[in-house]
């Protein structure tokens, strides 16, 4: 398989072509920063071919930028990385070009003359065989990033790098695409990266789940339980609350319930024997007053209570 690097070389020479049987990525030593900040510091990653690996973390942690790396968006780095040369990337938003056909997107920076067959075929393995000549304008958000994910595969990779490309999807087309994307995986067998917030839907598609934090990889677990998953599985309860307790974040089902505060107690009624107050006069300008004085329309009673 070849190899880009990126960054100077710091491994022996034949770390730049690894064999069949080394990894599809190699990351040693990557660091990234911005304006005096950093926000990759000294990481070390390996992905296996073939290997499905999510990446969680916070916001600002740095898994966009370690992912736009490795797709070589980003090359002012120190440290090396060694990626497929044959790798694509499908982002959360389509980006597909109004003013050229599904299949056209489809085509879209391809070397040489890519033949329309080719996304053709790229488009029915996603389903949208008959959407080829549509405008994209006319796709609905779950087949436009389907027609996203056809862009990446007809460049036949051998590393997929998905960056929340389900993250704008309503919750049924999200399931729809999870499983889409599983199936893809399982049939290729290429190298997945997913950037995601989702740990359920980490633990759902990945062989092995990392979280990042502070630039560097603070945590890393095998997924180990059979596909399909199943999210009623208690192995799968339990790795979801791992996940969301190393990120910072209780489990839903272990969060303290809030004791009610009493509500407070009616005002007494009053006595049927009680005198009733006088009834106040009305003065000239029509405004009846109010025991306190304040007539009904001042504007102190009026103001509405602020939200």
């Amino acid at each position: 398989m070849a190899t880009d690097v990126h960054g100077p070389v710091t491994a022996p020479a034949a770390a730049a072509d690894p064999a069949p049987s080394g990894p599809a990525v190699r990351v040693e030593g990557l660091t990234r920063s911005f304006d005096g900040r950093t926000v990759i510091d000294a990481l070390d990653l390996d992905i296996r071919p073939g290997e499905f690996v999510a990446l969680l973390g916070r916001s600002g942690c740095g898994k966009s930028t370690l992912l736009r790396i490795l797709a070589g968006l980003d090359r002012d780095i120190a440290g090396t990385v060694l990626v497929p040369r044959r790798k694509a990337v499908a982002f959360q938003a389509p980006r597909l070009m109004p003013w050229k056909r599904v299949w056209r997107n489809v085509l879209l920076g391809l070397p040489g003359t890519p033949r329309r067959s080719a996304a053709e075929r790229a488009l029915e393995e996603v389903g949208l065989g008959h959407r080829t000549d549509a405008w994209p304008k006319t796709l609905s958000g779950g087949e436009a990033q389907r027609a996203s994910l056809a862009r990446a595969l007809v460049r036949e990779p051998d590393l997929l790098l998905l960056d929340e490309p389900f993250g704008a999807l309503d919750a049924l087309t999200r399931i729809k695409a999870q499983r889409l994307v599983d199936a893809l995986w399982q049939r290729r067998g290429c190298a997945v990266l997913l950037v995601t917030h989702d740990v359920e839907e980490a633990v759902l598609l990945a062989d092995r789940v990392l979280v990042m934090d502070d630039g560097v990889i603070a945590y890393e677990t095998p997924v180990g339980l059979p596909r399909p998953r199943d999210i009623t599985d208690p192995r799968f309860a339990a790795l979801r609350a791992e996940l969301l307790h190393r990120l910072g974040v209780d489990d839903d089902s272990a969060a303290p319930t809030a004791t009610p505060s009493p509500s407070p107690s009616p005002p007494p009624s009053p006595s049927p024997s009680a005198t009733p107050p006088p009834r106040p006069s009305v003065s000239a300008a029509g405004a009846s007053p109010t025991p306190t004085g304040r007539t009904t329309d001042s504007p102190e009673q009026n103001e509405r209570t602020p939200a």
